[in-house]
């Protein structure tokens, strides 16, 4: 079975989704069947690629409201973070544009490191209050993560891997995606929001035993030699 995790970096849900979805996933009895595809999507894809500031001061400017308030509407997501066994320091998140740190995410999957890159940004962004839209910022994490060097700057200073972007994002709008974290099981069903570890557990169980059916009546169905 195969399972796409639409993220973006920047998204606080997304990080804490994806701890629970790793909880479920690690007690699920056939996790070694699953296949985990991580995805790109961008929350704000016009965002600055110059640093502007701290996102708390964004959410001031779009809402209207003053920064207690902005720190009451980060509170719900540092709460539910700390169950999941984050430190959430969303006051000293830094506004950045994620599409290079998007591209070199498709680079670790070519090495098999897609989803410690993912977890390094996303930690680096809502824990560490680092600017991702930095490419010396983006470099050191990267090869913190295990990729090589040379190739990280390659990667920064070309275009490359940014179709790969592009795709995924209209992966995601053929299947009708207009937020994140949202998980696609085979194609076929999906889970929107960071849901519980118990509810990802049900449905790896549930979605899984179908997909192992479908492909037990496949191959009765195949001719004998």
């Amino acid at each position: 079975m195969r399972v796409e995790i639409f993220s973006d970096i920047a998204c606080p849900w997304c990080y804490i989704g994806k701890r629970r979805f790793q909880k479920a996933l690690s007690e699920y009895e056939h996790a070694d069947d699953v296949e985990v595809v991580w995805r790109s999507f961008e929350l704000d894809p016009n965002a600055p690629k110059h640093e502007t500031g701290l996102t708390i001061d964004k959410l001031v400017a779009k809402y209207g409201v003053d920064r207690d308030e902005a720190r009451r509407m980060m509170a719900g997501a540092t709460e539910q973070a700390a169950t999941v066994g984050l430190e959430f320091n969303l006051e000293q998140a830094r506004e950045a544009n994620t599409f290079d740190a998007h591209r070199l995410t498709h680079l670790a999957a070519t090495v098999g490191l897609q989803e410690e890159l993912f977890e390094a940004f996303m930690s680096a962004y809502q824990v560490d209050g680092e600017y991702l839209g930095s490419h010396e910022t983006l470099e050191r994490l990267a090869v913190q993560a295990g990729l090589d060097r040379d190739a990280v700057r390659s990667v920064l200073t070309s275009d490359a891997y940014a179709d790969a972007v592009r795709d995924d994002q209209l992966r995601a709008r053929r299947l009708g995606v207009s937020g994140v974290p949202f998980f696609v099981f085979d194609s076929t069903s999906g889970i929107s929001g960071a849901q519980s570890s118990d509810y990802f557990l049900r449905a790896l169980e549930q979605l899984g035993a179908q997909s192992r059916s479908a492909s037990r009546a496949t191959a009765s169905r195949e001719p004998v030699a």
